[in-house]
């Protein structure tokens, strides 16, 4: 049978095929061959374990989704305070993976500051991104918000404590998630979601409720590719006199020249992870040792490769066994 991982628990496999749900495990043989399987994978299972999983058409590593129609990215607009770097680092991890991005901004009821709404809508709406304010409490523009869900599989995600289970409590109360008020001693929310799951909120939105997270760093790629994340400089691409100008201080960068047409707090932000990029590419420099893969192609199979170790002794051995027939001959 064919089905869809809506959650994972331990060493189970919850899938939904059809309406109806089963746990599974993993086949041994996918174990070795070092599959990990996601939260929205399509796989096949039968006898109550999982035997191929599906190519997937995207993912995101955190939270570990795959297959997802769109990113959902949840902040409050108090308690905890609206952190534009922060908002940043979700939005171009979504771009990274070329993921669709929307914009809500819970808890609109505990603000009553119209320029920040306004200052929302003036650095993020020319730049393309929906944007809806909600409030889960009072059920402010929840209507908008299961709008802009409608015939999508959408991931939420944010920091702790933003509101991202009432937002879904309020779509269906039948759901009746856990949620936590924000921390006063630290200001900060704390993590009530403890795993991803798909949840079906109506015939034509489903939802991946997941576990608040914050210490997202752009780590993990070049700081020339960080350019590449920010919608506003994708006009100025290779217009720059260099090949290699990161857009901050060098001779005829047309972004610099056209520094009035980006908002502070984006460059800003851009200017924080390509810091991070280059620590990045710093620590990498001088890591050439090269690793020999633990698999192999053949056929369009794959399978385990033999350690090396393995394959001396068994050179040995054969070896061995040859010259003891000389003798005996």
């Amino acid at each position: 049978m064919q089905g869809q991982v809506y959650k994972i628990h331990s060493d189970f496999y919850y899938i939904n095929n059809s309406g109806i749900n089963y746990e599974c495990k993993i086949r041994e043989v996918l174990k070795k061959q070092d599959k990990k399987i996601l939260v929205g994978d399509n796989v096949e299972f039968a006898d109550g374990y999982i035997t191929s999983i599906y190519p997937r058409k995207n993912y995101i590593p955190r939270p570990a989704v795959a297959n997802v129609d769109q990113v959902v990215i949840v902040s409050a607009v108090k308690e905890p305070d609206l952190d534009f770097l922060q908002l940043d680092r979700y939005i171009c991890f979504a771009e990274y993976y070329g993921l669709d991005v929307k914009l809500c901004f819970n808890k609109n009821d505990l603000s009553s500051d119209d320029k920040l709404i306004e200052k929302v809508f003036s650095i993020y709406e020319p730049l393309g991104y929906d944007i809806v304010f909600t409030s889960a409490l009072e059920g402010f523009e929840i209507d908008e918000f299961s709008e802009i869900m409608k015939g999508k599989l959408s991931v939420l995600c944010g920091q702790s404590g933003v509101g991202k289970s009432s937002l879904i409590n309020s779509l269906n109360p039948e759901f009746d998630l856990r949620t936590k008020s924000v921390s006063e001693k630290t200001l900060r929310g704390t993590h009530t979601t403890r795993h991803c799951e798909i949840m079906t909120i109506s015939d034509d939105i489903r939802i991946i409720d997941t576990p608040g997270f914050s210490n997202l760093k752009f780590d993990f790629l070049l700081p020339l590719d960080v350019d590449k994340l920010f919608r506003e400089f994708k006009p100025y691409q290779n217009m720059c006199k260099y090949q290699d100008c990161l857009h901050i201080h060098e001779d005829d960068c047309v972004i610099l020249k056209n520094m009035n047409k980006f908002t502070p707090e984006r460059y800003n932000s851009y200017i924080e992870f390509v810091k991070e990029a280059k620590e990045y590419k710093e620590r990498v420099k001088y890591q050439g040792n090269k690793t020999e893969s633990r698999f192999k192609q053949t056929h369009n199979k794959t399978a385990v490769k033999i350690s090396a170790t393995k394959r001396q002794g068994s050179r040995r051995t054969l070896k061995q066994d040859l010259y003891k027939e000389l003798e005996d001959e």
